[in-house]
């Protein structure tokens, strides 16, 4: 039970940063104070956090 509950709150951190990039983003570029670059590299990192998350969930 302890273990299933770890696993649960990991995806829901990966998940709650996917959401936190992808609105990061759009705040930092909305304002102009956004390169191309680094949005690419924060959008990268909420894929990826997706990604882990999505992955978690399938061992359930």
């Amino acid at each position: 039970m302890e273990n299933k509950s770890i696993h649960e709150i990991i995806a829901l951190i990966f998940r709650a940063l996917t959401l936190a990039m992808g609105i990061a983003v759009v705040v930092l570029s909305q304002l102009g104070s956004l390169e191309m670059e680094t949005a690419v590299t924060l959008l990268g990192i909420g894929l990826a956090c997706a990604g882990v998350a999505l992955l978690e969930n399938g061992k359930e």
